[in-house]
């Protein structure tokens, strides 16, 4: 039989030649043409499916979201209402139940809040006083709670909240994402309803991995440093923005979605590590003479932080647009022993809470000795590792444990902790 020979496929009927034919029972074919069309179906169908999964279980989230809410006296009907508007005192209260510490923090991210639903429910007046949006940035080492405090806020906000992560941008025209391509995700959290897309709240993270990456001119463009942050202006003061609805380049025949982002609020995060040098030296040169030398001793110098301001994000590679756009500056302040201590126990979400949830679900009692969890913490200080250090140390400590599976119920011991981190690499834990 040569390539030439043609037979009939039974599914449509045409006549192919044989190498494009799949044989099948009693002298069936079956062509290639047939067999992807049968695939481009069932491809279609699955993601149907699993779209309807998707949305089922982000439907679920969202419901339980707003039980936890209302359960912490926050009144989240979907509708913007001055009666029902959380004051900043309960969003501070829900931040509370989740966040240990970082009073300051809250208190600033809180009011920021609060002001952005005054400013969209603010009435049509003829005074000539418009409420400019308070966008704000938080500063803190990592593990101080940054992402945390914006994850939980996220859950009682009657408008579309979302985190996205500023590592991923690059310049237009460069592999990576574009700037607009935050504004989809909040797209979908608002269910591609546009109204309420332009009145949203955007935390982006990691802002400090898009600073100016060097402060000497050069011939090569900084594409994910500067070239970003150009981008982000537009988004952050107020603009229509084009932004495509599949969020990627793949999709170049698409229509765009026009959103403005004037009413959107935009939170920032960021470790900016090693930005206490900048603050130190800014301290430093403003100090001449005796009277500045004692002015000098009263500065904290294990939390610097708490003098940041706008120089200190322009020294270390914020272009000033981008700052002056981001007006309220706050900071976290970094986790002493007590705060750490009662981040392993008292959250609602406390990690070693989401443990005994775990083994409970094998019928089994986890308990922590207080030892145990006082040497924890002394690890997660020793490595510098903040609050996220304690998962990864407890992670280490539950591995065999979880692996096992005991038959009766646990106790994990100080000695047990001890062998377990032994001979640990501080380099493996996640920083």
């Amino acid at each position: 039989m040569s390539k030439k020979d043609k037979g009939r496929c039974s599914f449509c009927g045409r006549d192919v030649p044989y190498e494009q034919l799949f044989q099948g029972v009693d002298g069936k074919f079956i062509c290639f043409d047939c067999i992807e069309g049968a695939h481009d179906i069932l491809e279609e169908q699955y993601q149907l499916d699993s779209g309807a999964e998707v949305e089922e279980d982000r439907r679920r989230r969202k419901d339980k979201e707003r039980s936890e809410a209302a359960a912490a006296g926050i009144k989240n009907s979907g509708k913007l209402d001055m009666k029902t508007l959380p004051r900043p005192t309960q969003i501070k209260a829900f931040l509370d139940q989740y966040v240990i510490g970082q009073d300051d923090a809250k208190k600033h991210l809180a009011v920021a809040v609060y002001n952005h639903y005054k400013r969209l429910l603010q009435p049509e007046s003829g005074d000539g006083v418009e409420i400019e949006k308070s966008n704000i940035i938080l500063v803190g080492s990592t593990g101080t709670g940054k992402t945390l405090m914006a994850r939980t806020i996220a859950k009682m906000l009657a408008v579309p909240f979302t985190i996205v992560d500023a590592t991923v941008l690059t310049e237009a025209g460069y592999v990576g994402e574009d700037v607009e391509s935050l504004l989809v995700r909040l797209l979908q959290e608002a269910d591609y309803d546009l109204e309420k897309t332009e009145r949203g709240i955007v935390f982006i993270d990691e802002i400090d991995k898009i600073a100016r990456k060097s402060d000497n001119p050069s011939i090569t463009r900084d594409v994910s440093g500067e070239g970003v942050q150009q981008g982000l202006l537009k988004l952050l003061e107020g603009a229509i923005v084009n932004v495509p609805p599949k969020g990627g380049r793949k999709h170049p025949e698409q229509e765009f979605i026009h959103v403005n982002t004037q009413n959107i609020l935009f939170i920032c995060g960021g470790a900016f590590d090693g930005i206490e040098k900048k603050i130190a030296q800014r301290l430093n040169t403003q100090v001449v003479g005796f009277e500045s030398q004692n002015k000098t001793k009263r500065i904290d110098k294990d939390n610097m932080l708490q003098y940041i301001a706008p120089q200190d994000l322009k020294a270390f590679g914020l272009i000033p647009e981008i700052i002056g756009r981001l007006p309220i500056i706050t900071y976290l302040e970094p986790l002493d022993r007590p705060a750490l201590r009662r981040i392993l126990t008292e959250p609602k979400n406390a990690i070693t809470k989401q443990y005994q949830k775990l083994m409970a679900m094998d019928g089994i009692q986890l308990t922590f000795d207080e030892s145990a969890l006082d040497y924890i913490v002394d690890k997660a200080i020793e490595f510098k590792l903040g609050a996220r250090g304690l998962r990864s140390l407890t992670e280490t400590i539950m591995m065999d444990i979880m692996f096992d599976i005991p038959q009766q119920d646990c106790v994990v011991t100080r000695e047990m902790a001890e062998q377990k981190l032994a001979k640990i690499d501080a380099n493996r834990l996640v920083a």
